[in-house]
């Protein structure tokens, strides 16, 4: 290991990061305060990359999750079955980690996209012990398909892979707010306070929808830390991963 490498590594604060990435994080401005025409921002895709590239080279392994509702959302007024809406989310998703993969080959960082609904002319079907193969490598994975399954979000799919895989800690990139508030801090008069440290048993008996309820059962019992962060400033993943105080921390 170089000097550079090793400065790099020793102001870093997690060794194993996920990230789950909204698909709409992908269609708005950088500033994340205008969505385009398209499904894709390329500059907002560029910049998240860039962060991402520079976790990265302090060392950190990554695993992403992303989204797809950029592209499809279920309750979007259209009559389909829940089954097949939620398998045409998943396809959504892994047209979004491709794009991730791509953008991040060209700035030279090794990528694998592995789906959990098997379509090997695109991707590496999801199996866990790959997936380790893959981090301990220093490859950053994606992870698409959500867990194969309908009626699972994108955010049970974060911490059950961050649990899959022994990540230090989940970071819930959202467009919009800057962490969890104990009401919606966007309604009319609001009031809501900020929450620096609430913990699962909080948002759950509250029913605070920042995180899928799902999603939060399954961290608490599993003692999955997450953070929940604004990404309209995608240097808060670097911040984060260097041990700044980013957001709203939820543990056990």
């Amino acid at each position: 290991m170089n000097t550079a490498d090793a400065n790099n590594s020793s102001c870093k604060k997690y060794n194993r990061i996920l990230i789950k990435l909204s698909g709409e994080a992908l269609a708005s401005s950088p500033d994340g305060k205008t969505k385009g025409d398209s499904v894709l921002n390329y500059s907002t895709l560029r910049i998240i990359c860039e962060k991402i590239k520079e976790v990265h080279d302090m060392g950190t392994d990554i695993a992403v999750v992303v989204g797809g509702g950029n592209i499809w959302r279920g309750a979007q007024g259209v009559d389909f079955d829940r089954v097949r809406s939620d398998h045409m989310g998943m396809l959504a998703t892994t047209i979004n980690s491709l794009a991730l993969q791509d953008t991040l080959e060209h700035m030279g960082v090794d990528t694998r996209v592995m789906t959990a609904v098997e379509m090997k002319q695109f991707a590496e079907p999801y199996i866990r012990n790959m997936a380790m193969s893959h981090l301990n490598k220093k490859r950053v994975i994606i992870f698409g398909c959500g867990i194969g399954s309908p009626y699972f979000s994108t955010d049970t799919t974060a911490v059950l892979r961050a649990k899959e895989i022994n990540a230090d800690i989940v970071l819930f990139a959202k467009n919009g707010t800057d962490g969890i508030y104990d009401s919606d801090p966007n309604a009319e008069n609001s009031h809501a306070k900020f929450l620096h440290h609430p913990d699962y048993d909080y948002i759950l008996s509250n029913k605070l929808g920042v995180i899928d309820g799902t999603a939060a059962a399954f961290g608490q019992k599993n003692k999955i830390k997450c953070c929940v962060f604004n990404l309209n400033d995608p240097e808060n993943i670097v911040r984060i991963v260097k041990g700044e105080d980013i957001g709203s921390i939820v543990e056990e």
